[in-house]
């Protein structure tokens, strides 16, 4: 049995130096990603006092517990961002006290973004709690909505991401597409009253633009089609809705009030207030009026498959009876020779 052992070790060690990118031994320039997922958590903390908490949060005391919490981050954060730099090829000629120095000033714009994350999610809150008639309260949606969570760690990672901090964004979208099925890439940038309902097998690529007053439901992708460079993802304007299982594949724009029909297919521009359906996905509504947001209505979406069964009933009923009225013709004739015969 040792001997086995000591066979597998060996293997092993020879697989290490076989695949040296795979692996990071003696170094010191690694993120922890479960330190990263506790800040995240301290982060959850400072956005919503008192949801995330073991003990109840006292009024009294929140000046205490928000600087201690932002010690927290700022000493732990400080220490990732570092490692991520040291990793980075850009900041190979920098040396440990410029690192530490960069890493320490990037943690305190971070920290004072942290008010405008706050501005932004409470309009995502109002956007599911109005948007979604199972909602019964913006605790719900706090404490439960994996969409909502989804769009907390994208709004985090999205400011991590414009200080241009290596690999940290990602770790922290991918920790949140883990937990909820929704992949939005850190580098897309998104307005005010996002709602995600449902969520699960939602994609948002780096490039993609979403307006404000935008929802998306369960199987969105926002993915780009292979051949772009740069801006390689739609655009979304004001108030659209794309619905279950849609694809809007490519860099152009999506007008404002529009909407997308549930597994549809979008690969070209759609101009506003128009309704889209099908595979490829084609207009079928359109009107110059500016469409009210309250009158959004994702359910009575006209369904061109329905129609054009319909007039094939329609047809096939026509033509039954014409070969019916037919039939009778021809046995009259026929009746008619037999008598003339005789």
């Amino acid at each position: 049995m040792n001997d086995n052992i000591n066979k597998t070790v060996n293997e092993i060690l020879e697989s290490y130096s076989k695949h040296e990118q795979t692996c990071r031994l003696s170094e010191d320039n690694i993120i922890n990603k479960s330190v990263l997922i506790q800040v995240l958590e301290e982060i959850r903390k400072l956005l919503f006092p008192g949801y995330f908490d073991k003990n109840r949060v006292r009024e009294e005391y929140i000046g205490y517990i928000v600087g201690d919490r932002i010690e927290f981050i700022q000493y732990n954060l400080k220490k990732q961002i570092a490692k991520a730099l040291k990793g980075c090829e850009k900041c190979n000629d920098l040396s440990y006290d410029e690192i530490m120095e960069k890493s320490e000033k990037l943690v305190y714009e971070f920290l004072s973004k942290i008010p405008s994350i706050r501005d932004y999610l409470a309009t995502d809150v109002v956007a599911a709690f109005n948007g979604d008639p199972a909602a019964y309260s913006t605790d719900e949606i706090i404490l439960c909505y994996p969409g909502f969570f989804a769009i907390t760690v994208y709004r985090v990672a999205h400011e991590l991401w414009k200080l241009k901090i290596p690999m940290i964004p990602r770790v922290l979208s991918e920790y949140a597409h883990g937990l909820t099925g929704i992949d939005i890439h850190p580098g897309a940038t998104i307005g005010k009253y996002f709602f995600i309902d449902h969520g699960t097998g939602i994609v948002v690529g780096e490039t993609t633009i979403i307006g404000d007053h935008v929802k998306l439901y369960q199987g969105v992708t926002l993915g780009g089609n292979g051949k772009e460079t740069g801006k390689r993802h739609p655009t979304l304007k004001d108030n659209v809705m794309v619905s279950a299982g849609a694809k809007i594949i490519g860099s152009f724009t999506i007008g404002e009030n529009s909407k997308i029909g549930a597994g549809s297919v979008v690969i070209e521009e759609v101009p506003p207030n128009c309704t889209v359906v099908g595979v490829p996905g084609h207009i079928v509504k359109q009107n110059d009026v500016r469409i009210p947001r309250k009158s959004m209505d994702h359910i009575h979406l006209p369904d061109p498959i329905f129609e054009d069964i319909k007039v094939l009933q329609q047809e096939n009923t026509e033509l039954t009876n014409r070969v019916l009225e037919l039939e009778g013709e021809l046995r009259q004739m026929r009746k008619k020779e037999r008598t003339e015969q005789k």
